[in-house]
């Protein structure tokens, strides 16, 4: 035993001659007997069942537009569009300024893309995309209006790697939006199409 230099006596191990106890006695007087530690384990358990709980209430809120508020895209709030050839003049109409609908064509397919307005409407980063024929954007990675054109695009000049890129990329809006019809040529006439075929998966091709 040693003095500690206040008039008590401790042992080697740090144990004071009053208390006399052990490493377990000393952190269990830390602890409150353990007491301390159960209400942190207590309230560690509280924290992440509401952590738990605020993540689903917001699953929930995303799903259903939380005490009836507005739809959470202009797409939910807007009919399925009825399956339609388009000239490039209607197609611009659809170009998320003039109306809520946004349309862009991709090799010679229309798609319904309002559900990505935030890529494709007026201040999205593809907005110049919209109600236009973006396969040659697409095929050239050239977001500048150089790469649209106001008259019919066949396309005919782009090389063999490019022409890949714009059937990829069709493939990409096949997966993901909805097919509404084909971009009509010059003086081509549009398709009849019916009920049934209405109906039909909107990313199937004809």
């Amino acid at each position: 035993m040693a003095d500690d230099g206040d008039g008590k006596l401790r042992t080697e191990e740090g144990g004071g001659a009053e208390g006399g106890g052990g490493p377990e006695e000393v952190a269990g007087s830390w602890l409150g007997g353990g007491g301390a530690l159960d209400m942190l384990l207590s309230l560690a358990f509280v924290a992440l069942a509401a952590l738990l709980a605020y993540q689903l209430y917001r699953r929930w809120a995303k799903r259903s537009g939380a005490g009836g508020a507005a739809p959470a895209s202009p797409a939910d709030a807007l009919p399925r569009m009825k399956r339609r050839d388009f000239t490039l003049e209607q197609l611009r109409e659809y170009d998320g300024a003039r109306t809520p609908r946004i349309l862009l064509a991709v090799n010679g397919k229309v798609f319904d893309v309002t559900k990505g307005s935030k890529f494709y409407g007026p201040e999205g980063p593809y907005g110049i995309f919209a109600g236009r024929d973006a396969s040659r954007g697409l095929a050239t990675f050239c977001l500048d209006k150089d790469a649209l054109r106001d008259e019919y695009d066949d396309l005919s000049d782009l090389n063999a790697v490019q022409m890949e890129s714009v059937r990829e990329w069709e493939m990409q809006f096949k997966e993901k939006y909805d097919y509404v019809g084909r971009l009509l040529k010059p003086g081509e006439e549009p398709s009849e199409y019916t009920d049934e075929e209405d109906t039909k998966d909107h990313t199937k091709q004809d």
